[in-house]
């Protein structure tokens, strides 16, 4: 049964593996998350990614996800494997897929456009909401 918790192997996997990723292969994980979920039916058409597109984001994370776990933190994922279960590369990855999203969240453009929805939200109705429970 896998288990669900991070113990001390897989805190050892992620921190190796948020230290030995680089930018440019934060920037790639947060390619690849996006052309991943432009394959979705109900949000396919907001997208351009083609085949030949997802294909090399897939070969991109291969190539990062290889270098991680068979190089720069093998004996961290080898420990977390044994230790606490396959579950544990889930968690750890976790750990890099936040990082990778706070990295283009901080990102002034980006901020911009997900503030966006704040023009269209009824200050009053929040007010007498909240209000309630004083």
């Amino acid at each position: 049964m896998p288990r669900a918790w991070a113990g001390p192997a897989t805190d050892a996997l992620s921190t190796c593996l948020t230290d030995s990723t680089t930018g440019k292969d934060r920037k790639e994980l947060a390619r690849w998350v996006y052309a991943g979920m432009s394959a979705h039916p109900e949000i396919r058409n907001l997208s351009k990614v083609t085949g030949e597109a997802r294909d090399g984001f897939d070969r991109g994370m291969a190539d990062i996800l290889t270098r991680l776990l068979t190089e720069s933190c093998n004996s961290e994922a080898a420990r977390a494997l044994e230790d606490e279960g396959a579950t544990s590369f889930e968690i750890a990855f976790g750990s890099v897929g936040k990082l990778a999203m706070q990295e283009l969240m901080s990102n002034p453009e980006v901020e911009a456009a997900f503030g966006g929805y704040e023009k269209y939200v009824d200050p009053a109705k929040f007010e007498a909401a909240f209000a309630r429970g004083r």
